[in-house]
């Protein structure tokens, strides 16, 4: 019951998307069974932190990456706070709980070169796909967006009389980005045989069959676009997205406004980007402080 309204809590005033209310969910559902078998199933709300305690080294044993067992808890924190914002508990067991230690992960961003590749490729300008697919690159590279907001951009989001398209970011916060021309006269050719197609879907993004786009079909999409030109391991539709902030640092994009421009909600999210430009940043610094020039 309490899990329930946790739940609810996060899809209605949270406004959290559908995906990330299931995972919270999956995270809770798995603690509850753990408590189940190891404790005889004592009331979630009523675990002390040596159970929680328990559950995070039987997570460790079974090669459960720590990034991971941050998330579950994560997930629990929030809850015993929203226990604890209803008068349900005094105190959330995880108070004094220290998050585990994870690697950095780097992420390598795509080349100014390689996106030109992808983006300068011949398309059958005749075929639905491969004009969508092209879109789907343009897009994702020159907004930075999300894949999931990509997905959800409707028709009437393009405002090609503005030069901007509006995106719904993460809990429903709207922000618009402005299009290159290059990107409207692609979305301009893509509308076109858009029209052909028998759908009544209002979002812009669709499948041959006049679907709504989902998120595998994007990610093959990308993944397939850029086999061939990058030896990278990961491609996927957030290296685009880093790919996008990386570049605009490197050329000298003020902070604050690519932080705006990818919907975060602090300068801490962003700041994640700024490695990558790292070599920008000391190239310009050897070129401009006078003790570098001097020697």
């Amino acid at each position: 019951m309490l899990v329930n309204s946790f739940l609810n809590y996060l899809k209605f005033e949270k406004k959290y998307s559908k995906h990330t209310v299931i995972a919270y969910k999956n995270d809770l559902t798995s603690f509850q069974e753990f408590c189940q078998t190891e404790f005889n199933d004592p009331a979630i709300s009523k675990v002390n932190y040596a159970q929680i305690r328990h559950w995070i080294v039987s997570l460790v044993n079974s090669k459960v990456t720590n990034r991971t067992i941050n998330r579950k808890i994560s997930s629990l924190k929030s809850f015993y706070k929203f226990l604890q914002k209803t008068k349900q508990i005094e105190e959330s067991p995880l108070a004094k709980h220290s998050a585990l230690k994870i690697a950095k992960r780097v992420q390598v961003p795509f080349s100014e070169k390689e996106i030109e590749n992808v983006i300068n490729a011949e398309v059958e300008i005749d075929n639905f796909e491969s004009v969508r697919n092209k879109l789907v690159v343009e897009l994702l590279y020159s907004t930075g967006m999300r894949r999931s907001e990509l997905i959800n951009v409707k028709v009437s989001d393009v405002d090609f009389s503005n030069d901007a398209v509006k995106v719904l970011g993460k809990r429903n916060k709207e922000r618009f980005i402005p299009l290159l021309n290059s990107v409207k006269k692609s979305l301009k050719e893509y509308l076109m045989l858009r029209n052909e197609i028998d759908s009544n879907e209002s979002y812009l993004l669709l499948t041959k069959k006049g679907k709504k786009t989902y998120d595998t079909l994007v990610y093959r999409i990308i993944n397939n676009y850029f086999s061939s030109v990058s030896s990278k391991v990961k491609k996927s539709p957030h290296v685009i997205r880093h790919s996008f902030a990386t570049h605009l640092l490197n050329e000298g994009a003020d902070l604050n406004s690519v932080k705006e421009l990818l919907g975060h909600s602090s300068l801490a999210s962003t700041q994640v980007y700024t490695h990558s430009s790292l070599g920008k940043l000391k190239e310009v610094y050897n070129n401009a402080h006078p003790r570098s020039v001097k020697n």
